[in-house]
């Protein structure tokens, strides 16, 4: 199993929150893990993204040292593997992550000495992707991340990323950002097409995005469709977590397998585990009993999970032979 999209703050698990929150002092509204996954969980009937969004305050409050950001990377990472994955890509935004006076530098060495100890003597891979945040007033902080990442790419991190109200704060804003990615030669991802319809994938694909995070509406726009198809852009898509923010209807409408099947470069993951309560195991269930997505489909969304990390050409290679000798 391959995740490439998954939130550090939105997969967080109700116990690891409790035990942060008692060494910290901080108060939360229930003291059971059953009970706080309530807080955590988006509802069936979620509004938007932007009341999805809501869910990531109680875990945020958590992680603004640097013990808590190793314990909770640690305690995803050893989650994940424990889950049979193989490689996974975690993502967060660092700058929401300075509460207490952290730098970003700060936060993110703790993040990935997290993951490195919990990684260490397994097959289980991963790798960060730093997310910069839409808004209005966080130019800065925002080219810090991208600073942040050029330090430590190939190092615990990959790529960045831009995440946040993405009908509030339109992709085309946010050019700056990404030339200076470029300049500075980090690769990276941008969710679009999610909350904003096509014009958002469109300029995400003009500042040079390697994959578009979500992209459900890509289909509403030809030209968008094309360029996707003609240059094997990688989707990020993740199911449950498109019909929760509305993107999608409904699970039965969801456009994964006809984009596959159309011949888009397309790949599924979480988003969320905690938010969406889900596992990449989880949506592949779903996708299979609900979708009806056959055992070869199954073999080319992972296959196509391995093409779209932000891997070199040899670790992509080895990720497709174990997925070859476990599927056939």
């Amino acid at each position: 199993m391959i995740d490439l999209h998954l939130h550090f703050d939105g997969s967080l698990l109700p116990r690891t929150i409790l035990d942060l929150a008692k060494e910290q002092g901080v108060e939360l509204p229930a003291q059971e893990p059953d009970e706080l996954k309530l807080f955590l969980t988006a509802p069936e009937d979620c509004k938007s993204l932007n009341e999805y969004l809501e869910k990531f305050d109680l875990p945020l409050l958590v992680l603004q040292t640097k013990e808590a950001l190793r314990r909770g990377m640690y305690t995803l990472a050893s989650s994940l593997k424990e889950q049979g994955m193989l490689y996974a890509e975690v993502r967060f935004a660092p700058q929401l992550h300075q509460k207490k006076g952290l730098t970003q530098e700060e936060v993110v060495k703790a993040a990935v000495l997290g993951m490195q100890e919990a990684l260490a003597g397994s097959f289980f891979k991963a790798n960060l992707i730093l997310c910069c945040m839409r808004g209005g007033d966080n130019r800065e902080a925002n080219l810090q991340t991208v600073r942040t990442a050029a330090s430590f790419l190939g190092r615990g991190v990959a790529a960045v990323d831009l995440a946040g109200a993405e009908a509030l704060y339109p992709t085309a804003d946010f050019g700056e950002i990404f030339a200076f990615a470029r300049k500075l030669g980090v690769p990276f991802t941008i969710h679009a097409g999610e909350a904003d319809g096509p014009e958002s994938i469109r300029a995400a694909l003009k500042f040079g995005a390697c994959r578009i995070g979500h992209g459900v509406r890509a289909q509403e726009d030809e030209d968008v469709w094309e360029f996707l198809k003609e240059h094997r852009i990688p989707l990020e898509m993740c199911p449950a977590s498109n019909v929760q923010t509305k993107a999608v209807k409904n699970f039965q409408e969801h456009p994964v397998l006809s984009y596959l099947r159309s011949g888009l470069l397309v790949t599924v993951n979480t988003d969320n585990m905690t938010v969406s309560d889900t596992t990449i195991e989880k949506e592949y269930e779903r996708l299979s009993g609900e979708l009806g997505m056959t055992a070869k489909e199954h073999r080319q969304l992972l296959f196509n999970a391995a093409d779209a990390a932000f891997l070199s050409g040899e670790e992509k290679g080895r990720l497709k032979d174990v997925i070859g000798k476990v599927l056939g």
